[in-house]
């Protein structure tokens, strides 16, 4: 289930990368589109993080085998 859901979050930062560049650029750079999503993309990097920090800390997941 975690896997499901950090890939679902990874595909979403790529997605909202490759949008704000092209409202970036079909703008030219003044637009309100663009700022909301590399917010959007600010937002799920920063979710995946906790996700990822608290699936580590419950032992959802764990580190390399040793």
């Amino acid at each position: 289930m975690i896997k499901v859901l950090v890939v679902v979050l990874l595909f979403g930062i790529i997605y909202s990368l490759f949008s704000g560049l092209y409202w970036l650029y079909r703008e030219r750079g003044s637009g309100e589109r663009a700022v909301r999503m590399l917010t959007w993309r600010i937002g799920l990097s920063i979710g995946l993080f906790l996700l990822l920090l608290l699936a580590f800390r419950s032992g959802m997941i764990t580190g390399y085998n040793q």
